[in-house]
Parts: C-alpha cells; sequence; structure tokens
C-alpha cells in the first residue's frame, strides 16, 4: 500500500513536465508504428522471393528501399524520444534535490542532530541517482512496451486471428510470473537502500575522526564494524538481486513457448487442410517477427518493474525525508531596532522529555552587559545560547529581545542581530574573502581587511599562496587559523549582541592575549554572552552567571563569587591551583 502512494507522488511529480512527456508519447508511437510496419514490408520481400532464379525484383527493389527508409525514421525517432525521457529524468530528480536541500535548510536543529550526516547524504545523492536511473528505464521502456503489445495484437489480428488469440491466451501466464516475483523484490530493495544509508554514515563518520580511530589503534574494531554492515548490505542485495534475476529468465521462457507455438500454428495453416493457402510464408514471417516484438516487451517491462521496485524504495526514503516535520510556523513580524535587552522568564526545556534540563530559569540582561557563562560540562551553557538564537524553542516560559516574545518575530530579524563565534569552527569551501564577508557580502576590501587585521588575521593570510583569493581546502589551515578566520567574519559584521562560544579554545595563549583586547574593542557597547571554561578569559564580565543541572547557582562579579567562596570558587581554584 505504501508504494503504490510513492508512485502516486513520483506521478505529482513528473506531471509537472507534460510537454516532454507528450513528446516522449508521440514518437513513442512514431517508433513502434514504424517498427511494425517494417515485418509487413519484409514478409511482402520474402514473398517476391518465389524460387531460387525468379525474384520478382521490380516488386523486391522498392520495398528493400521502403525498409531501410523506415528503419532510419525509427533511429532518428528513438533518439529524439530518449532525450525527452533523459529531460524528464533529470529535470525531476534535479526538482528532489532542490527540495532536499530547501528541506535541509527548514529542518529543526533536533532531526540533523538526532540523525547520521552521511544518511542524509546517501537520500539525496545516491537514493536520488538509483530512482533516476530507474524512471529513466521506466520512461524508455514502458511506454514503447506498452504501444508495442497494443500494436502487434491489432496487426497479429489483421493477418491471422485465430494465432492471435492462441498468443493472447497465453500472455497472462507471463504477467503472473512478473507480478509474482515483484511483489517480494521491493520490500528487500527498501531494506537494501536502508542498510546503504547505514552504511554510508559509517563511513562518513570514520572519514571525519580518522585521527582519532588511529590514535586510539581502533582500527582492527573499525574493520570488524564495516564488514558486519558491509555483510548486511551484501545479504539484502544478494537477496533483491536474486529474486529480482528470477524475473527475466522466467518470462523469457513462456514467451519462447509462446513464439513456439506460433511457429507450429501457422506452419499448420499454410500446409494442411482446410486451412491451406491461407498464410503465406511470408504472412508466417511477419507473425513471427511480431510474436517476437509481442514478447520482448514483456522481458523489457518485467525487466523495468524490476528496476522500479528499487526506485520505488529510493524516492520511498526521499519523500520520507522530505516530509519531515520543518521548523515551527514563521512569524511575520519583523523585530525592530535592537539595543540588547534581553530577558528569560521561567524557561524550561530539554532535549528529551524524560530527561529535564533547563527548569525554571530566569535572567534578566541590559543593554551593553557582558554576561560569562560558566559550569561544568552538560550544566546547559551551549542550550542556553541555543535558546537564545532560537535554534531550539522553550517547552515552557518565555525569552524576550526588546519586550518582544522572540517566538512572534522572524528568525532571520532575531539571529541578524547576533554575532556568533564557536569552538566548532566551520568555513565554505571557497577564498579567504568568501568565508569573512559570509555576514556582510557587500563589504569593501578596506573592510575585510580591517577586520582581519583586528583578529589578527592578516599577518598568516598574506602568507598564503594567494593572499586572501586563497581556495581553502580541508587542509589549508590549522585549527588556530581557522577560528582566526570565523573571529574575522565576526569583526566584520559587527552586530548589536555578540555571543563567543569557547571562541579562543584553539588559540595559543600569546594569541588569545591579542584577540581579547580587540573582543574587548568589539564589546564595548555591545550586550555579549560568553560560553568560557578557561576562568580566566571572563574576569572583566559584568556578570558571571554559574550554572549547574540547568540552573543559575551563583551570580555576580568575579571577585564576589570568590569571595563567597561558593561553586565558582572551587571551579576556579580547581583550575588555577592545579
Amino acid at each position: 500500500m505504501k508504494h503504490k502512494l510513492t508512485v502516486k507522488k513520483i506521478l505529482r511529480l513528473v506531471s509537472k513536465y507534460r510537454f516532454y512527456i507528450l513528446l516522449s508519447l508521440l514518437f513513442a508511437i512514431g517508433t513502434v508504428a514504424l517498427t511494425l510496419y517494417i515485418p509487413i514490408l519484409i514478409g511482402h520481400a520474402i514473398d517476391a522471393i518465389v524460387e531460387p532464379g525468379q525474384v520478382d525484383f521490380e516488386k523486391l527493389s522498392p520495398l528493400l528501399i521502403e525498409i531501410a527508409v523506415m528503419a532510419i525514421c525509427v533511429g532518428v525517432f528513438q533518439w529524439i524520444m530518449n532525450l525527452a525521457n533523459n529531460r524528464i529524468a533529470y529535470l525531476v530528480v534535479r526538482d528532489m534535490r532542490k527540495q532536499a536541500i530547501r528541506k535541509i535548510q527548514a529542518l529543526p536543529l533536533s532531526y540533523i542532530d538526532s540523525h547520521a550526516y552521511g544518511d542524509v547524504v546517501s537520500r539525496v545523492i545516491a537514493d536520488v541517482d538509483q530512482f533516476a536511473d530507474g524512471l529513466l528505464m521506466g520512461f524508455t521502456q514502458f511506454f514503447t512496451g506498452i504501444l508495442t503489445i497494443l500494436g502487434t495484437v491489432v496487426m497479429m489480428i489483421k493477418l491471422n486471428w485465430e494465432i492471435a488469440i492462441a498468443v493472447i491466451l497465453l500472455t497472462p501466464l507471463s504477467m503472473f510470473v512478473a507480478k509474482f516475483i515483484s511483489g517480494k523484490t521491493y520490500s528487500l530493495f527498501k531494506k537494501q537502500t536502508q542498510v546503504r544509508g547505514k552504511q554510508t554514515a559509517f563511513i562518513d563518520e570514520m572519514i571525519s575522526s580518522q585521527k582519532v580511530v588511529q590514535a586510539f589503534t581502533h582500527e582492527d574494531e573499525t574493520l570488524k564494524a564495516f564488514d558486519e554492515c558491509n555483510e548486511e548490505l551484501g545479504k539484502w542485495a544478494l537477496k533483491a538481486t536474486f529474486f529480482s534475476s528470477l524475473t527475466n529468465p522466467s518470462t523469457r521462457f513462456i514467451n519462447n513457448l509462446i513464439y513456439a507455438a506460433v511457429a507450429l500454428l501457422g506452419a499448420v495453416f499454410i500446409l494442411f487442410t482446410p486451412w491451406g493457402g491461407a498464410l503465406t510464408v511470408g504472412g508466417l514471417n511477419s507473425l513471427l517477427s511480431y510474436a517476437n516484438q509481442y514478447t520482448k516487451p514483456f522481458n523489457e517491462i518485467t525487466g523495468v518493474i524490476t528496476e522500479l521496485q528499487g526506485a520505488i524504495a529510493c524516492a520511498d526514503r526521499i519523500f520520507e525525508f522530505l516530509e519531515e516535520k520543518e521548523l515551527s510556523e514563521e512569524a511575520k513580524e519583523e523585530l525592530g531596532t535592537v539595543e540588547g535587552n534581553v530577558s528569560l522568564e521561567n524557561v524550561a526545556f530539554s532535549y528529551v522529555p524524560e530527561r529535564p534540563l533547563i527548569q525554571n530559569f530566569n535572567l534578566t540582561v541590559k543593554k551593553g552587559e557582558r554576561i560569562a557563562i560558566v559550569g561544568p560540562t552538560g550544566c546547559g551553557k551551549t542550550t542556553l545560547i541555543n535558546l537564545l538564537m532560537r535554534f531550539y524553542d522553550v517547552d515552557e516560559g518565555s525569552i524576550s529581545l526588546e519586550g518582544e516574545d522572540i517566538r512572534t518575530v522572524t528568525r532571520w530579524s532575531l539571529r541578524k542581530n547576533y554575532g556568533m563565534v564557536l569552538q566548532e569552527t566551520w568555513l565554505k569551501r571557497g577564498t579567504v574573502r568568501d568565508n569573512i564577508v559570509m555576514g556582510k557580502e557587500d563589504a569593501t576590501d578596506e573592510e575585510v581587511i580591517a577586520a582581519a587585521k583586528s583578529a589578527h588575521a592578516h599577518s598568516f593570510i598574506m602568507r598564503l599562496p594567494k593572499g586572501y583569493d586563497t581556495v581553502l581546502t580541508e587542509d589549508s589551515l590549522s585549527a588556530g587559523q581557522r577560528q582566526l578566520l570565523c573571529i574575522a567574519r565576526i569583526m566584520l559584521v559587527l552586530p548589536p549582541m555578540v555571543i563567543l562560544d569557547e571562541a579562543t579554545s584553539s588559540i595559543d595563549t600569546r594569541t588569545e592575549l591579542k584577540i581579547q583586547e580587540a573582543f574587548n574593542k568589539m564589546m564595548k557597547g555591545r550586550t555579549s554572552f560568553i560560553v568560557a571554561h578557561r576562568l580566566s578569559t571572563i574576569r572583566e564580565a559584568d556578570v558571571i552567571l554559574v550554572m549547574h543541572d540547568g540552573n543559575i547557582v551563583e551570580q555576580g562579579k568575579h571577585d564576589e563569587l570568590l569571595a563567597r567562596n561558593g561553586f565558582y570558587a572551587k571551579l576556579y581554584h580547581a583550575q588555577f591551583e592545579a
């Protein structure tokens, strides 16, 4: 039942390209019509050859020329039909990939966080490719196959209706075998695509963390896990291939029986009374040709059906991804002028309902205040940042900016007022300049250079082969240099609010001191949220929030918190006394 719904969705996608479908159908009709006309001409040509020495060349020569012209026309028609079919397949695949990329942008981070990246990539790349192959085969062979079956039936009835009826009566055997086998293959192909997605995710994970694997000499365990996944994929692929490969020989056997029946009955009609003379040798040749053409599409269509089972299974996974629940409906109101006044009231949030994380959280931040957030791992520091940026929505309570609940304004108007530097650096494939101007694409070269200098990145950029025009690859820069570029990115934009989540974690101590100076200039007059593990970097903060188990357990300036000799003091002394 599910695959029928998938087929309906595929048809809706394809129906947008009616012009190419009509073009394909017209030239398929032309191809089939000419292909069916050629056996008639060949039959007449055979009848023009009476016996050795008695050939009617006057009748034969025009027939041979006509056959040649028809064959050339068939080739041209097939070429145009295949162009139309390729165009349909390309356009549908293009649309699916566009939808998939848009979907990734619209999905909540909770989906991205809870699904393996490799599986998502497998759906967008491998599954779409396999679906395209099945779709192309379907258009190329399905149209012509159906038309050939109908056309050959008409031509056989015209030549000899008794033999035609015999052929038609034997045909359902072939269809029954094909339907029985194809019903088995769908579930197997579906399982195969699922395991292939799992394997892709595993490979992606291992490539991205190869250094860790080698550092912990985990190669043997990794190979063992891959072998298990590969064995599982091989098992389902073998079953799917085995069942699908039964289709063609089974139907071909039945079709050969039909061909033999036509030859036997035709010989009877030629040689024996009361049918003697009712069929010529040329006519029998045409009938045999039609019988072959009639049965051939059944082989092709059953092959197409098998291929389509795999394609539909892939399409099912793609549609499953495209129909995932998106972000909550976007508000239409734009956020007005932002000065940096933030308020959190009775906020509660958890990633998993049964494991509460932040509960009854209250905080008021005034314009220009520098808020440091510290605490042990897993206490909710980064989660708080996710809520401020509305990467996740609160379960209870509210977060307000300039007195407006951030859920009542567009995410774009909220996020453009934040500048964010994370511990995990991300650079896109492009030039150094492309990566710096992500938040301000119309920036001048002078502005870009000034931002890079503020981030202490200019000197190493100028040492690159092409300076700011150097195209970055995975190994172009060290971790610290990548982080400096991310800092330059925020230095260029200078929004009213800044979030620094361990922004100097990959930078050496000497450079960190310079960066801290730059940050102090940047944060002056701007509301800033600083997540830090190194407590030396937050001494100048206006307010330090000490978090533990999702709650603020202490709040105040550095010296005040040390004087209290509480949780913050323990964290601080544990770091520096060591």
